[in-house]
């Protein structure tokens, strides 16, 4: 009897890991084989899990009719200095907070955190009046500046949570040695930060990549527009057309270099985030 409910119990897991899976996976292969159809095989009434026919003109139409290109170099541009900007300040005040005693820590803490209870819409007006009177509406600093509004606070929390797990007899025998806390945290405590900061670094570089609302409201014209709106925009032959085709295909383009990113770097992404939450 025992066994039999053991058997069940492991039978009742591996489907439940089979569902999970299934339904994780399953949205983003639809994507890749719809992207490889021709537009008429799309709205098929039988619709096939193969891409048979086989086609790339989507492909083709996104890379050759779409400023996309430049797209993708502002998406690299923005997200990249949001998530290096997040890095520096973050390191700093994730060290601060996590090693150097000071009273008001738990407030900047707490400070820190309801930064991320705010949704982008409730501070959309705002910033946009702050980048429109500073100039930096349509830029690629005024959408990197924003995104430090959710991209900092979870640095700041991880990194907190990753230095307090650090020995700190590292630390005080560097403050013996005569170094300040600056040249300890620069070059005793960041090189053993690896884990940490690939984690932070690539989960606020995806968020900023996905990122919409910003990027659609703070610029105009493809100069600086980055992926996610490009795409919204896309058109089709006639206005009421909706070229699922190309944003099948301009999504596969988008999403297939973060998988292989969390694929490469998911031992540090999971000792990252696991860093700190055991004591001894």
């Amino acid at each position: 009897m025992r066994r039999a409910s053991r058997l069940l119990g492991r039978l009742f897991f591996y489907l439940l890991v089979v569902f999970v899976v299934v339904y994780s996976v399953f949205p983003f292969y639809w994507a890749v084989i719809s992207s490889f159809k021709p537009s008429d095989a799309l709205f098929s009434p039988d619709p096939s899990f193969l891409p048979v026919p086989f086609t790339l003109e989507h492909y083709e139409n996104v890379f050759l009719q779409a400023n996309f290109g430049r797209n993708l170099l502002n998406s690299l541009i923005v997200a990249g200095g949001a998530t290096l900007l997040s890095l520096v300040l973050g390191v700093l005040a994730a060290y601060a907070l996590g090693r150097l005693p000071f009273p008001p820590k738990n407030a900047v803490m707490y400070i820190v955190l309801s930064m991320t209870m705010f949704p982008q819409i409730a501070v959309l007006g705002g910033l946009f009046l702050l980048l429109r009177q500073t100039g930096l509406f349509n830029t690629h600093l005024g959408l990197i500046l924003t995104y430090l509004l959710f991209t900092l606070p979870f640095t700041v929390w991880v990194l907190v949570g990753y230095f307090r797990g650090l020995p700190r007899e590292l630390e005080e025998a560097a403050y013996v040695d005569g170094a300040t806390p600056l040249q300890t945290l620069l070059k005793v405590m960041l090189p053993l930060t690896g884990p940490g900061l690939v984690t932070t670094g690539l989960l606020a570089f995806i968020a900023a990549w996905n990122e919409y609302l910003f990027a659609l409201t703070f610029t105009v014209g493809d100069s600086v527009k980055t992926v996610p709106p490009a795409i919204a925009s896309f058109g089709g032959a006639t206005p009421f057309e909706i070229p699922w085709g190309s944003i099948m295909a301009a999504s596969v383009v988008v999403t297939v270099p973060l998988v292989v990113l969390v694929l490469v770097f998911q031992q540090r992404i999971v000792a990252g985030l696991t860093a700190g939450a055991v004591k001894g």
